[in-house]
C-alpha cells in the first residue's frame, strides 16, 4: 500500500490546458473518487497518475518518491478500465495469471496467489470458463483479478461500472467497497456518476474544467457545498437555486417571501443565491419559501417528489408518498433555517 501525491499538477494538448494546478493528498489506503462531468479532466488525472500520460507542469508521487520518468510498470499501480480489457481467448485463470507474467514469484507461489485472489472474488469456480461464457459482472471481476494478483501499491479504476445495467452497477459497486474493507490498498476511482462516488468513497474530489471545486468526505460535500457547482452536481435531484437579495431583515427571495437569515457579511442589496435541497423542503413545514402549482408528481414508494411552478421557476420538493398533493393543486412549500444554503451570486461561492 502507498500514499499518492499531486502536486501543482498540469495538463496541456497543444494550446489547450485541461488540468490547472491540481494538488491532492490521498494517504494510504484510503478510497478517493474523482467525478465530475464529461471533460473535466478526471481520467486525464489518473492517466497521469499511472504513467499513460505525461504531465505538462507538476508531480506526481507514489509511496514517497517522484515517478514522473518512471514508465507505468515501474510505478507499482495496477489499472482497471472501462472495457475490461480481459483477453477472449483465454480462460479466467490464464486472465487472472497474466498479471504476474513478469512476477519474480516461483510457479507454485504464483498458483497460490491465483487462488487466494479468485477466492477473494468468489471466482473460484470459474476459473476455466472463456469470457464468452461470463456476465458482464464476471468479466470485471476478471478484470480486477488479474490487478489485485500483482497486489500493486495502488488501484487506478477508470469507469469501471458504466457499461454494467443499472442492478449490475449497484452490486460492483457494493462488491468493490467490501474488496477495499477487505483489502485496504489505496484506491483512486474515477466516475461521472454522483451516486458512485457518494456511496464508495472516503472522500470526493469534484472536479470542473480541469480544476478542483472542492475535496471532502460525501457527508461534506453534501451538506456543505463549496459553490453552486457542487450542489448542483451532487445530489439527485439537484439542489433548488432560488436568486435572492440580502435585505437588513434577512434574504429576500424573487418570489416575494423574506427568509430570516441574517449573514453580518453581507451589503443591502447584494445579491445572493439560496440553495434548499428537495429532500429539505417539503409541503406546510419550516420557514415559507414558496408557493405555487404542483405541475408533475414522480412517486418513488415511500415519498413522492412534487414539481413546483414558482412564479416561472420549477422547484421540486418531497411529499408524502401515500398522500401526495395532486397535479394542479396549489402548495406552499417550507424549509428549517439549517437547512438552507447561501451562495454568492456573481461567483458561485458558498456564503453559509
Amino acid at each position: 500500500m502507498a500514499n499518492v501525491a499531486l502536486r501543482n499538477l498540469g495538463k496541456t494538448f497543444d494550446k489547450t490546458t485541461v488540468l490547472h494546478d491540481i494538488s491532492l493528498e490521498v494517504a494510504d489506503g484510503e478510497f478517493v473518487v474523482l467525478v465530475g462531468p464529461s471533460g473535466c479532466g478526471k481520467s486525464t488525472t489518473l492517466r497521469i497518475i499511472a504513467g499513460l500520460e505525461e504531465a505538462t507542469t507538476g508531480e506526481v508521487e507514489i509511496a514517497g518518491r517522484v515517478v514522473n520518468n518512471l514508465e507505468p510498470k515501474e510505478r507499482n499501480i495496477a489499472m482497471v478500465f472501462q472495457n475490461y480489457a480481459i483477453y477472449p481467448h483465454m480462460s479466467v485463470r490464464k486472465n487472472i495469471g497474466f498479471g504476474l507474467r513478469t512476477s519474480a514469484l516461483s510457479k507454485p507461489d504464483r498458483i497460490k496467489r491465483l487462488e487466494e485472489v479468485a477466492a477473494l472474488l468468489d471466482m473460484t469456480d470459474l476459473l476455466d470458463r472463456k469470457p464468452a461464457q461470463l456476465s458482464g459482472g464476471q468479466r470485471q471481476r476478471v478484470a480486477i483479478g488479474r490487478a489485485m494478483v500483482r497486489d500493486p501499491a495502488v488501484f487506478l479504476f477508470d469507469e469501471p461500472l458504466s457499461n454494467l445495467d443499472a442492478q449490475l452497477r449497484t452490486q460492483m459497486r457494493l462488491e468493490i467497497k467490501k474488496l477495499h474493507q477487505r483489502v485496504g490498498n489505496t484506491i483512486i476511482f474515477v466516475t461521472h456518476d454522483q451516486v458512485e462516488a457518494m456511496t464508495m468513497a472516503d472522500r470526493i474530489v469534484i472536479l470542473k474544467d480541469g480544476v478542483i471545486q472542492q475535496v471532502g468526505t460525501p457527508s461534506e460535500v453534501y451538506h456543505k457545498p463549496a459553490n453552486t457547482f457542487v450542489a448542483g452536481f451532487i445530489g439527485a435531484p439537484s439542489m433548488n437555486m432560488m436568486a435572492a437579495t440580502a435585505t437588513s431583515q434577512g434574504i429576500r427571495l424573487f418570489n416575494g417571501p423574506t427568509v430570516a437569515l441574517v449573514q453580518s457579511d453581507l451589503t443591502v442589496g447584494q445579491p445572493v443565491t439560496l440553495g434548499v435541497r428537495p429532500d429539505d423542503l417539503m409541503v406546510g413545514t419550516g420557514q415559507v419559501l414558496a408557493e405555487g402549482q404542483v405541475v408533475v408528481q414522480e412517486p418513488l414508494g415511500a415519498e413522492t417528489l412534487i414539481y413546483v411552478s414558482v412564479d416561472g421557476t420549477e422547484v421540486i420538493a418531497k411529499a408524502s408518498g401515500r398522500t401526495p398533493p395532486a397535479v394542479g393543486e396549489t402548495v406552499r412549500l417550507g424549509a428549517a433555517t439549517e437547512n438552507l444554503h447561501l451562495f454568492d451570486a456573481a461567483t458561485g461561492a458558498a456564503l453559509r
